[in-house]
């Protein structure tokens, strides 16, 4: 039999922490408990467990939650997210405590089945009057430098070269390097990344002759209790570095058409720009120096041609045509 808890009444009573214990405490089948400790107990650590239930957003949710799985298989992923909404939603029905928020959607498709974007829909997102200098700025630059949204959300002013437009970003994966005795320790892989003229617009307008900090910078100061490490505040504006769940939620507000959770995903922008290459005719070794993959066949997904290019393909091996 379960046991049976009552929450305190008091807000600032309940921790994350205990707020877990008391859920999995709650829990009778021995199998539920095995499956949902890791995603309750992980998510609590990463929430902060001495930090106060009622004081952690629905976005915190989705961000730690991004950070824990984003990258898993998309079976641990759901599980994960489910394992903590049942928790939460146990939590709500006692107490004051956030959700799962809906930008953080339960996957149906392998990560193989990214959408492909057409230039003139991002285009238009971009131009729309209602999206803010910031989200223009990123939504260009993730596509114009085909780069990883966390590559591109961790960059600060003192990595970008205006002139040349390029920034040394830190590679997926990068693991510090071996050294010999005696050599300087090299922390981090960094790769170039390059954008266009569109980028290239945006970006004083965004830094307004800020010099230094992250380049994309959140709106409001962080909350008592959040540490944050010196690289990840502006020392100028004490604003904290836009996150890559806020950075998805805003992309998600931005284009669902029928409510959250059903705009496009971060990866669609570097998705679609390795797939116009690909349309366009470059060359695997250039596909390759764009998108920073180590092995081609890693680039097999992105050559995914739209109905538009099959059908300009088709007028071009088509008996009789002057362009073959």
């Amino acid at each position: 039999m379960p046991t049976v808890v009552a929450l305190p009444t008091n807000p600032s009573a309940l921790t994350v922490g205990r707020a877990a214990e008391l859920f999995l405490d709650s829990l009778a089948n021995p199998n539920t408990i095995r499956g949902y400790a890791t995603a309750v107990g992980k998510t609590a650590e990463k929430l902060g467990e001495h930090r106060p239930l009622a004081t952690v957003t629905d976005d915190d949710v989705g961000e730690a939650l991004e950070s824990l799985w984003g990258r898993a298989a998309v079976g641990t992923w759901n599980a994960r997210r489910a394992a903590v909404g049942s928790w939460l939603s146990w939590c709500r029905d006692r107490h004051e405590a956030p959700a799962v928020p809906g930008w953080c959607t339960r996957l149906t498709a392998p990560d193989s089945e990214t959408l492909v974007r057409s230039r003139l829909a991002i285009d238009r997102l971009v131009a729309r009057r209602e999206v803010a200098i910031r989200e223009k700025t990123l939504y260009r630059m993730l596509y114009e430098t085909a780069a990883r949204a966390e590559e591109i959300l961790g960059l600060n002013i003192e990595d970008l070269d205006l002139v040349g437009r390029r920034a040394l970003v830190k590679a997926k994966g990068a693991r510090a390097k071996s050294r010999r005795p005696g050599q300087a320790r090299e922390d981090v892989v960094l790769e170039t990344v390059y954008w266009d003229a569109g980028t290239a617009r945006l970006l004083p307008r965004l830094l307004k002759g800020r010099t230094r900090g992250p380049v994309f910078l959140t709106h409001r100061r962080p909350g008592p209790g959040k540490v944050l490490g010196s690289r990840d505040m502006c020392p100028d504006t004490e604003l904290a570095r836009l996150s890559y769940g806020q950075a998805r939620a805003l992309l998600d507000a931005h284009t669902a058409p029928q409510g959250p959770g059903t705009g496009w995903d971060l990866h669609e922008l570097r998705h679609s720009a390795l797939t116009h290459l690909g349309e366009a005719g470059a060359s695997l070794l250039l596909l390759m120096a764009k998108s920073r993959h180590k092995k081609p066949e890693n680039l097999r997904r992105y050559f995914k041609p739209s109905d538009q290019a099959l059908a300009e393909v088709t007028g071009l091996l088509a008996p009789g045509d002057s362009r073959r």
